[in-house]
């Protein structure tokens, strides 16, 4: 997707984590996640699927409490692959962040996260609020891209 009335760089790095979930292998959702330095320099990129060597078939994405239990979020995989400090970093994801996932945002030191407007499912509701409340009280800043879906 183009976004030209974006910031040229939130555009640049949303279409980019758009690009990227387009890899996950999951039929029913793909998330991508760009994780960016100070200066605006790609540091890690990650989708969600399942761990390396884990078999990746149909019929375990088609059956969601197994699929829940094996998958690794995008941001996760972006955090791991990065193998370097992230402090200070920037985190742009295509979905908001679960609380697990926050956790590990906060935790590695990134300081914003930058993600797509967009309906939250039901399923996700409570533990996005607990997401935003654990980001907000370890003062990581959370900007929501109003883009067309």
């Amino acid at each position: 997707m183009n976004y030209p009335e974006l910031e040229k760089w939130d555009a640049r790095f949303i279409t980019l984590a758009e690009h990227i979930a387009s890899w996950s292998r999951d039929p029913s959702t793909k998330v991508g996640a760009v994780i960016v330095d100070e200066d605006k320099r790609v540091v890690s990129l990650g989708y969600n699927g399942f761990p390396k060597g884990v078999q990746d078939t149909p019929d375990r994405y088609a059956n969601r409490e197994v699929k829940y239990r094996m998958v690794c979020h995008a941001e996760r995989n972006a955090i791991l692959f990065a193998r370097r400090d992230l402090t200070g970093c920037i985190l742009y994801t295509t979905f908001f962040p679960c609380a697990a996932c926050a956790g590990m945002i906060i935790q590695a030191g990134i300081d914003e996260v930058v993600t797509i407007a967009r309906s939250a499912d039901e399923r996700w509701a409570a533990d996005i609020e607990t997401a935003h409340v654990m980001l907000a009280e370890a003062n990581v800043a959370i900007r929501v891209l109003d883009v067309p879906q």
